[in-house]
């Protein structure tokens, strides 16, 4: 074949004269690199490869870690896991081999990856996301992603979301907040972990963790400033009262000291938010994870007190009767979790009495049945959505519209178990749920998520808008 049949093959002489051409009228000074990047973006992009690896998390377990290739890139994604794995959630497909970082390998997801959903995506426009997660949950054909498992399903999804942002040429969160059909977004109210407890702290304190949250701060860039400050406060509070050693941290980052009940630890932090000199401009979340210490119908407090465990066990209305205590001397916004994942009825009442916002984690697992429920019996008020309790991006915007739709409001959120990928950082603005829990400020896979969040501000400009006073329910 001559230059000039090839030329006229692939019609390149005109594709090439329209590159010169925009050159021209550019008055660019690199004419060569601008006819380059023209010639690019003229090619429509497709997935040419996905290859999967093994990779560890926060934690020093195994997980999934993906590069999806386009003809504009390579884009990778790596996906977080949960301290356990609901009933109702997708399931995180691992390997089982005791010999095999303790049976927690994942190269079963790795190898379906590899193997069988590369083959299924290659030739797909990554701009199309909704079309990429159902190929896989149709190649799947389980209702949980048992035969793919969820952590290899949602890698890819993420990195393919990240492709079709790219191909498109706008921002992460801007994709996202299209694919959701948002007309706009915003920067979440960061709910921080400063105080950790039950399966995320070795320590004696039964609650999961103490959060708080700067919706008084004008930017989030401010907000991420006085939630810093309170946790060194808090940390010099601690060591105060505990010494040295009831500064170390638990998994996400939050401070662990020895404490004996939820007044005492609402007190320390407290006392941080008051020397920042902020006060009423902070306020307070608890995730109580209320499941992990419940034994029947009754609430052990002191379970991870040796000392002191089943001798002092709360019934549910004790524990509706202690919240209202709480949340008429502290300034509390919500509480995740309040009683076990199945007492549907206590968690009913409580939310009724319309004291602070009621979330949803381990009683919803982001399980659309669930969710489904939950709104027709009027259980709780709000979303926490964990994206790999669901297995890809488009039912995890599926969850969230019908949140929404109940007037719900949403909390984005991490697992215990997380990886270097910032991913929820974006899905939170382009979602616009209001609230992101992403950890302490402390500790790199918790603050590069916030570190994205400030840059994600820094790029929208003068379009930034923080949650603030409207963390609830964001429109």
């Amino acid at each position: 074949m001559s230059v000039q049949e090839y030329l006229d093959k692939h019609a390149l002489s005109r594709k090439i004269e329209d590159a010169v051409n925009a050159a021209v009228r550019a008055k660019t000074s690199d004419p060569v690199l601008f006819i380059a990047n023209h010639m690019k973006k003229a090619v429509s992009s497709v997935i040419t490869k996905v290859k999967a690896r093994q990779i560890l998390d926060s934690r020093g377990i195994p997980t999934v870690e993906v590069d999806l290739h386009t003809n504009k890139g390579v884009f990778r994604a790596s996906v977080p896991s949960g301290d356990s794995s609901g009933t109702y959630e997708a399931v995180e497909l691992r390997d089982g081999d005791k010999g095999m970082y303790l049976g927690n390998s994942v190269a079963k997801a790795v190898k379906n990856i590899n193997e069988k959903i590369s083959e299924a995506l290659i030739g797909m426009d990554p701009k199309l996301q909704a079309q990429i997660d159902h190929a896989m949950i149709d190649l799947d054909k389980t209702e949980k992603k048992n035969e793919l498992g969820a952590n290899a399903i949602l890698a890819v999804s993420i990195a393919a979301c990240k492709a079709g942002a790219a191909e498109k040429e706008v921002p992460l969160c801007k994709h996202i907040s299209d694919l959701s059909g948002r007309a706009t977004m915003t920067l979440p109210v960061p709910a921080f972990t400063v105080l950790s407890g039950g399966n995320h702290a070795s320590n004696y304190f039964a609650i999961q963790e103490i959060m708080i949250l700067p919706i008084g701060a004008a930017r989030f860039e401010e907000a991420l400033q006085w939630g810093t400050e309170t946790y060194h406060h808090l940390k010099a509070v601690i060591s105060e009262k505990h010494g040295n050693m009831g500064c170390n941290v638990g998994e996400d980052g939050g401070l662990a000291p020895d404490i004996s009940s939820l007044k005492e630890g609402l007190e320390l932090v407290k006392e941080a938010i008051n020397r920042t000199g902020y006060n009423d401009k902070i306020k307070i979340a608890i995730d109580v994870a209320a499941t992990n210490f419940c034994i029947g119908t009754k609430y052990d407090l002191d379970i991870k007190s040796p000392n002191k465990s089943g001798q002092n066990f709360k019934s549910a209305d004790d524990m509706i009767d202690m919240y209202k205590e709480l949340c008429a001397e502290y300034p509390i916004l919500f509480i995740e979790d309040p009683f076990d994942k199945e007492d549907w009825e206590h968690t009913k009442y409580f939310s009724s009495l319309g004291i602070c916002q009621v979330v949803g984690d381990d009683l919803l697992m982001s399980n659309s049945t669930r969710v489904e429920r939950a709104i027709k019996e009027s259980s709780c008020n709000a979303l926490l959505l964990k994206v790999n309790q669901i297995g890809t991006v488009t039912e995890a915007i599926e969850v969230v519209k019908l949140a929404r739709d109940a007037q719900w409001g949403v909390v984005t959120s991490h697992r215990c178990g997380e990886t270097e990928d910032s991913f929820i950082s974006d899905l939170s603005v382009g979602l616009a749920t209001g609230v992101i829990k992403a950890g302490a400020p402390c500790r790199g896979e918790r603050t590069m998520k916030y570190n994205q969040l400030l840059r994600i501000e820094e790029e929208l400009g003068d379009q930034a808008l923080y949650a603030g006073e409207d963390w609830r329910q964001s429109l």
